[in-house]
């Protein structure tokens, strides 16, 4: 068995980076101009003591920017996104969104829950994404803005109603954004049922360390704590198997760069066109511990030194390296966003668990509390190597 648990003990963590002005924790509104029928929308822009900002709106609770010094201070924003509500409206790429009732893939958009068949909305060909028509990242979230001693962050909160997509129950959804002045984003995800359903949540961020317009992230080093991942058929489904990483492109218990395998004659890489495949996470006690969160996954553009470690609760990692991308609508600035300009690295239970039985239950049940937590540490490292 590999031990993380001393990943991430190495990183430096420069808490003197300059400032997007004046470094005051703050939690504020700003305009984000209007919906397509006119209503004004405002973003949240959450602000940690070193300067440190995410920006976020309350449409699919979408973050639109999260910026970040290099090892000279310099700042850029790290995700992809969007200027206007209305293009996240337009958006099927589910950029920097909330994802549910199931993140992820159902095959044929359907499964048995006790002893009743249920048939959930089909968005891609015949299987179930992310939600399908209408999931989370395309509904409106409350918002509840908060400060405390040394963190600023919101609470999104989203009522599913009963047959939402498909699905069983009416489900009470809540999110909490938290930025630390130590430079965590911790993302806390809950939620409670009146009737059994299947329901797992993500953060779809794509990240790019160099800058969300710098371009691809084939040069990003990547390290996942996982040594198992979950091949798919030709429609992107598990096929139930859990295959060791070893010896395959898939195996990332070492730092490798994103782009150093992807032309290999690999079928699995071949019917993705690059990584989009679920990392069964290694046993929580080999892993180091975060905010009551284990480590997942570690990103760094060696460039800029910029780098993200993620650590989550959840038992499954998505890995997705945006390989099939539309140019528009067009990003921040104008931007056109191509084929791997940004990596998500999407923490969730596996895809098509409804109908795996073997894999970690994804069912919520009345009395009970679906929770989960992902935390995003960002920091700089001095190496270039």
């Amino acid at each position: 068995m590999i031990d993380f648990t001393g990943i991430g003990a190495d990183l430096t963590t420069r808490a003197d980076a300059p400032a997007l002005g004046a470094p005051l924790r703050s939690v504020r509104l700003e305009p984000f101009g209007q919906t397509p029928d006119g209503l004004p929308v405002d973003a949240v822009v959450l602000t940690n003591a070193q300067g440190m900002q995410v920006r976020f709106i309350g449409y699919g609770g979408a973050i639109v920017s999260i910026h970040v010094p290099d090892r000279q201070g310099a700042l850029a924003d790290v995700v992809l996104g969007f200027d206007s509500v209305g293009a996240y409206m337009a958006d099927d790429r589910y950029i920097g969104t909330i994802i549910g009732r199931y993140a992820n893939r159902i095959r044929n958009g359907q499964f048995v829950l006790d002893g009743e068949r249920y048939d959930v909305s089909r968005n891609e060909g015949a299987n179930h994404l992310h939600g399908g028509h209408g999931g989370f990242h395309h509904r409106w979230w409350s918002v509840e803005r908060f400060e405390r001693a040394a963190a600023v962050g919101a609470t999104l909160r989203y009522r599913s109603p009963d047959g939402e997509g498909g699905f069983p129950g009416t489900v009470s959804v809540r999110v909490v954004y938290t930025l630390t002045d130590d430079g965590l984003l911790i993302v806390d995800y809950s939620a409670t049922t009146d009737r059994a359903t299947p329901i797992t949540l993500t953060q779809h961020s794509y990240f790019n360390l160099a800058g969300h317009d710098a371009g691809t992230v084939l040069d990003h080093e990547l390290t996942i704590a996982a040594t198992r991942f979950t091949p798919v058929d030709a429609v992107l489904l598990p096929t139930g198997e859990l295959r060791p990483v070893v010896g395959t492109p898939f195996d990332f218990t070492s730092a490798r760069t994103i782009g150093s395998r992807l032309d290999l004659m690999d079928m699995q890489l071949r019917r993705a066109r690059g990584y989009d495949h679920n990392f069964e996470l290694a046993d929580a006690a080999t892993r180091a511990e975060v905010q009551g969160a284990s480590f997942a996954a570690r990103l760094r553009h060696p460039r800029s030194g910029r780098t993200l470690e993620l650590y989550t609760t959840a038992p499954g990692l998505q890995l997705y390296t945006a390989n099939v991308i539309r140019e528009e609508p067009r990003g921040k600035g104008g931007h056109r966003y191509g084929v791997h300009a940004g990596v998500a690295l999407e923490p969730q239970h596996f895809p098509d668990s409804p109908n795996q039985p073997q894999f970690p239950s994804a069912i919520l049940r009345p009395g009970d509390e679906y929770r989960s937590r992902s935390v995003y540490r960002f920091s700089v490292s001095d190496s270039r190597s």
